[in-house]
């Protein structure tokens, strides 16, 4: 795969690229690198057309450049930290001038001879993908009945079955569209094309004056009447960060499902990408890389990326199902353009060659499958990180192999794919019913139509591929805490006279990073989680950001001012009934990050003899909740598998969320 443009021509078929202006173009610089893009383009999107697919180099592996493991970057003259933005969320603007927020490699061979793909990142640096935007001070925003977090069918449905309510709405979408994914799982009988449903909706919420939006703001943190988000707009030609602090009465989480990672080895090399963000690329921003595809899949929605491709002249060597005799209208789609089908096999390990030009895909049993780009899918995960830093609980749901949230929280619904619905059909209606449900009207009955498994089979986890000796490495999840699958001890000589029921792996509970979703579902898979306790690590180690009101220092600016703030529900009592918000220092001077575990030794092996955690690390101050009786003797901070001494500064009183 050499160093070129990775945009489709502007007549591709399909309508492909629609949220791009071709008759615009823009130029910006990267790092002092001229980047070329179009009106409509993100920092990533046209990173990834101009043919950058390199992250950098973790552990000797290089790593592909995906949405979810993208550096912050600033501009060249920032000067404060949290001024950094998310390449990702970052609107194109001409001759902007940024500069990545992250160490790189020095003197290289991939930086050298790769120049044109890699952004040369040292990613073995554990700060190398951190966001230092999260420790920005949140701004009071205006005050609505009720707040939105998702822009696809369901919190669309969601906003303007409020708005025909009498309420006043404000809709948080992380990316710079509305419509969410629809459009890669198809149309059933009777329906209108999902292009046309998002389309549709899209457009009423835009009109409707009781619905404000917000594009490229995440929300980062949520509790109660208030959450917070981080959003990115262009004013006058600059793009700039700010967090906002939302007050709302009602809150609806409609932030929809991940794409779990497929465990095998190679998962992360350059050109292996999820179906969704593949998709996305294509559709949005008319971006294909590569002119060779494999697809690598346990669902039927991959399919039609394969078809997608030869549409537009993309060769398509195989579609790989781990699925034994699958059956779905996509397949038989497949079959028509005449697509190779490899059923009941899985991807064993992708390797790629010095110059990274093309993967080979071994799959066990026949030669290894050769392409420019794999294109994997695995099982779907609810995206419960908000739910869950709002104190919702959940659990394994080991038919549906996933986490699922259960339980409720007051003045908090979910809706669509986080609440666990499957169509299209489900999830509008589910926008619906949770704007009922928060405002304690009738609720009415709805359908969520999952076709028959005679007609089409359903979606699966990738099943577990076992060890191999392979220098490739197998990562959890595609985020950027970069978390390996744990190998298993050498065997010993005499190993082979006795036989070892479990692989002796360490506990995931145990790492150093806070854990994604899809981290857990990952650990729950390989057996490091185990299936009861999911729910509960879920909870415990997602990142801790919690909503608070700062209170002035009576210290002076040396000292940091303390937050009087709240605790998520799922800490209460976690570190006894006396714990104490406080704020500390490490003795060599870093930020930890949340979810760092405080200990009151050196032994940090055990995450229940935790007497504390890190809940939030500004520019100033570090906040963390700690066993008051505790505080009083040594405590050491684990911070990615280090002891750090701490030392507690101060403390308040604290509040539950």
């Amino acid at each position: 795969m050499s160093a070129r443009t990775h945009r489709l021509p502007a007549d591709a078929p399909k309508g492909l690229g629609g949220a791009i202006d071709r008759s615009r173009p823009v130029s910006f610089r990267l790092n002092g690198r001229t980047v070329s893009g179009f009106e409509g383009d993100s920092v990533f999107s046209a990173l990834l057309a101009s043919g950058v697919d390199i992250l950098g180099s973790h552990l000797g592996q290089r790593i592909g450049l995906t949405r979810a493991a993208a550096p912050a970057i600033a501009r060249a003259d920032a000067i404060d930290p949290v001024d950094a933005l998310p390449m990702e969320r970052t609107p194109v603007t001409e001759g902007a001038d940024y500069v990545t927020q992250a160490p790189r490699q020095r003197l290289a061979w991939d930086v050298v001879m790769l120049r044109g793909r890699t952004l040369g990142l040292d990613l073995d640096n554990s700060r190398a993908l951190e966001r230092p935007w999260l420790a920005a001070d949140g701004r009071p925003g205006a005050a609505d009945d009720l707040a939105i977090v998702g822009g696809g069918v369901a919190g669309l449905s969601a906003a303007l079955t409020a708005a025909r309510a009498g309420l006043s709405v404000a809709l948080f979408e992380a990316s710079a569209y509305l419509g969410g994914h629809s459009g890669l799982f198809g149309t059933q009988d009777s329906e209108e094309r999902p292009e046309d449903a998002m389309a549709r909706l899209s457009a009423e919420v835009t009109a409707n004056p009781a619905v404000t939006v917000f594009l490229d703001a995440e929300v980062v943190s949520v509790r109660a009447g208030l959450l917070r988000a981080h959003r990115v707009s262009v004013e006058d030609g600059v793009a700039r960060g700010e967090m906002i602090d939302v007050p709302a009465a009602r809150i609806i989480l409609a932030t929809g499902a991940e794409e779990r990672l497929p465990l095998f080895a190679g998962n992360r090399l350059p050109g292996v990408m999820g179906a969704l963000e593949s998709y996305e690329l294509a559709s949005r921003f008319g971006i294909w890389p590569g002119r060779s595809l494999a697809v690598a899949t346990s669902g039927n929605c991959a399919y039609r990326l394969g078809t997608l491709a030869r549409d537009n002249e993309i060769a398509v060597t195989a579609i790989i199902d781990a699925r034994p005799g699958p059956s779905s209208r996509f397949i038989d789609f497949a079959k028509a353009y005449g697509i190779r089908q490899m059923t009941g096999r899985v991807p064993q390990e992708v390797r790629t060659n010095r110059s990274a030009k093309l993967l080979e895909i071994d799959i066990g049993d026949e030669m290894p499958i050769t392409a420019e780009r794999l294109i994997v899918s695995g099982s779907w995960q609810p995206d419960l990180k908000l739910w869950h830093i709002a104190g919702g609980p959940s659990i394994w749901n080991e038919a549906h192999q996933r986490i699922e949230a259960v339980g409720g929280i007051e003045g908090i619904a979910l809706a669509g794919s986080a609440a666990g619905y499957f169509t299209r059909q489900g999830c509008i209606q589910s926008g619906a019913d949770a704007v009922d449900r928060l405002l304690g009207r009738k609720r009415r009955p709805f359908a969520d139509p999952v076709i028959d498994p005679l007609y089409e089979t359903p979606d699966s986890a990738l099943a577990d591929l076992g060890e191999r000796e392979t220098n490739a490495i197998t990562y959890l999840d595609g985020g950027g805490a970069l978390l390996t699958r744990p190998s298993l001890p050498p065997r010993r000589w005499y190993d082979r006279f006795r036989t070892r029921s479990e692989p002796e792996l360490p506990a995931l509970s145990e790492a150093s990073q806070s854990l994604t979703l899809g981290t857990i579902a990952a650990g729950v898979t390989l057996g490091l989680v185990p299936r009861d306790s999911a729910g509960f690590v879920a909870q415990e180690r997602v990142t801790i950001i919690p909503l608070t009101v700062e209170a002035p220092s009576e210290k002076g600016p040396a000292e940091a001012a303390v937050t009087e703030g709240t605790i998520p529900k799922y800490l209460e009592n976690r570190f006894g009934a006396d714990a104490v918000l406080t704020i500390i220092e490490a003795e060599d001077g870093r930020r930890l990050g949340p979810g760092a575990l405080i200990f009151g030794d050196l032994d940090n092996s055990d995450p229940m003899a935790a007497v504390g955690v890190v809940l939030r690390s500004t520019t100033t101050s570090i906040e963390a909740l700690i066993s008051a009786s505790a505080a009083q003797g040594s405590l050491y901070a684990r911070d990615h598998g280090q002891s750090v001494a701490v030392t507690p500064v101060r403390s308040v009183k604290t509040g539950s969320a």
